[in-house]
C-alpha cells in the first residue's frame, strides 16, 4: 500500500480529485491517497503573501503525518498521471532520506498562475514531487514547519546532498509531454483557468477530468489504509 499525499486548495478542489483519478487509472498497486487540507491541519504559520497555495507549506507535514515511519509520496495538485506509479513505489529508499527531480528551472514569467509573485531559488520545484523516507525527515517536525522559512524548507536545508536521490524527469514534467512522460506538471498555467485553455497539452488535462465526472473506473475509491493522522482521506 503505496501512501500518495496530495496538495489540495479549497479554491481548485477539482485539481486534487482529478490527480486521484489519474494516479489510480494507472496504478497496478493499491495507494492511499490522502488530500494535505490547511483547515485539518493545525498549522500556525502567519500569512506569507508568498504562499501560492494552501499546500506551499503544508507537504512538510508529511513524515509527522505518518510517524515517520515508511515510504510516502507527496504531489502537487496541478499535475495528471500517465504512468504506472508502482515505479515510484520500487524505488529503493534505504539510502536516501528523499528522491526528487532536480530541476534546474528558471522560470522567465514574473507572476505564478495563481497571481502571487514569481520567485526564484535555487531547487526551485524539486519539492512539487518527493518520495519521503519518512524514518529519515524527523527534523520536519510540525513546529518546524510551523516555525522555519519557506527557503529552508523548499531548499531541503539541513538535509546533506548525499541523502536527496533522483527521480526520471519524465515523472515531473514541466508542461511538457512526449511518449515517455508519466506525469504533466502544469506549472506554468493550467487549462482549467481561461488565459491557459490553450495550453499544449491542456486536453490532456481535460480528457482525465471528464473521464473522472463521470465516473469511469479509478475515479472510486480504492484500498485505503487505516490512516494515522492521515486528514482528508480519499
Amino acid at each position: 500500500m503505496l501512501r500518495v499525499f496530495i496538495g489540495w486548495d479549497s479554491r481548485y478542489p477539482e485539481l486534487s480529485d482529478v490527480l486521484s483519478y489519474s494516479l489510480r487509472k494507472h496504478a497496478s498497486i493499491p495507494l492511499s491517497i490522502s488530500y494535505l487540507k490547511l483547515a485539518e491541519l493545525g498549522l500556525h504559520r502567519p500569512n506569507d503573501p508568498l504562499a501560492s497555495t494552501e499546500f506551499t507549506y503544508t507537504r512538510f507535514l508529511v513524515p509527522w503525518l505518518c510517524n515517520y515511519e515508511g515510504v510516502a509520496v507527496f504531489m502537487d495538485n496541478d499535475m495528471v498521471c500517465l504512468g504506472d506509479i508502482k515505479e515510484l513505489a520500487e524505488l529503493d529508499m534505504d539510502p536516501y532520506a528523499l528522491r526528487v527531480v532536480k530541476h534546474d528551472y528558471r522560470p522567465t514569467n514574473k507572476t505564478k498562475m495563481y497571481g502571487c509573485p514569481q520567485t526564484v531559488y535555487p531547487r526551485k520545484n524539486w519539492s512539487s514531487l518527493m518520495i519521503m523516507n519518512c524514518a529519515r525527515l524527523r527534523l520536519w517536525s510540525k513546529q518546524v514547519v510551523d516555525t522555519q522559512s519557506g527557503a529552508y524548507l523548499h531548499r531541503f536545508q539541513d538535509i546533506p546532498d548525499e541523502l536527496m536521490g533522483d527521480i526520471s524527469p519524465a515523472w515531473n514534467a514541466l508542461d511538457w509531454m512526449d511518449r515517455g512522460t508519466r506525469l504533466i506538471h502544469y506549472t506554468n498555467g493550467g487549462p482549467w483557468f481561461e488565459r491557459y485553455r490553450d495550453h499544449p497539452y491542456g486536453q490532456v488535462w481535460f480528457k482525465m477530468r471528464d473521464e473522472w465526472r463521470a465516473g469511469l473506473p479509478g475515479a472510486a475509491d480504492g484500498p485505503v489504509a487505516d490512516p494515522v493522522r492521515q486528514p482528508g482521506v480519499h
